[in-house]
């Protein structure tokens, strides 16, 4: 998250000389896109997704969490609001998988956390992703403009397993089904011959606790979680 803020802000100040350095006119390619009230395109790209624990107690080393890449793919509605802001909704869907591996003395119970049947949860995820977002676009450099992204976004886990019955006795992991988020990112647009290619980084950040806890308010699994926030970053690349 330093790292995110430090680049934007040197972004910011390096906007001046991205001005100069660009001064020269070139043919503008798609000149009239950004003053079109509402426009559309489409998205594709990866994500990283990770987990944030608070535990009730710091008496045990802390979960792993093993990450894999995901997949995004959805639509963009884009709302003109002035010649630097714009509000975007982008509805589409997000696949993740992450592994969390108990280490062995996290448990004083009975349970034996040796076992990768007991230490280990593999929880899928396949998210309906709505966020509703800010767009701050800096003044036009011939055919490109960089920008900052900013908003919160809902989500429908359809892997959530929340009104399960089952939990990790059976090998069963369980989170809410709508979690919901905080995101900040940059991009920069490219206004090609033909269409605007833009590819954007943005770090999402969970609100809420996502955990359902077991049944049992001692489990080994998950009574010494107080709250767990899903955590990473999108990369995508959009077509207009």
């Amino acid at each position: 998250m330093k790292n995110l803020i430090t680049f934007i802000v040197l972004l910011c100040l390096a906007q001046t000389s991205f001005g100069q350095l660009f001064s020269k006119e070139r043919i503008r390619n798609r000149e009239n896109w950004d003053k079109k009230t509402l426009t559309y395109g489409y998205y594709l790209g990866f994500n990283s997704l990770d987990f944030k624990f608070q535990y009730n107690t710091d008496n045990h080393k802390d979960i792993a969490v093993k990450t894999a890449t995901g997949f995004n793919v959805g639509l963009i509605g884009n709302l003109r609001l002035t010649d630097h802001f714009d509000l975007r909704f982008e509805p589409g869907l997000s696949f993740t998988t992450r592994i969390l591996t108990y280490p062995e003395t996290y448990s004083t119970t009975a349970i034996d956390f040796s076992s990768v049947a007991n230490n280990e949860r593999e929880i899928k995820s396949t998210y309906v992703y709505l966020p509703l977002l800010l767009k701050i676009s800096t003044k036009r450099l011939n055919n490109f403009k960089p920008f900052l992204l900013a908003g919160v976004s809902t989500a429908m886990n359809l892997s959530s397993n929340e009104k399960s019955l089952d939990d990790n006795s059976s090998g069963k992991f369980r989170m809410t089904a709508n979690p919901t988020f905080m995101e900040l990112g940059f991009g920069i647009d490219f206004y090609l011959p033909y269409f605007k290619f833009t590819p954007s980084i943005r770090g999402v950040f969970a609100n809420g606790n996502e955990l359902i806890e077991d049944n049992d308010p001692n489990s080994p699994w998950t009574g010494n979680i107080s709250k767990m926030q899903t955590r990473g970053f999108f990369i995508n690349f959009t077509v207009q």
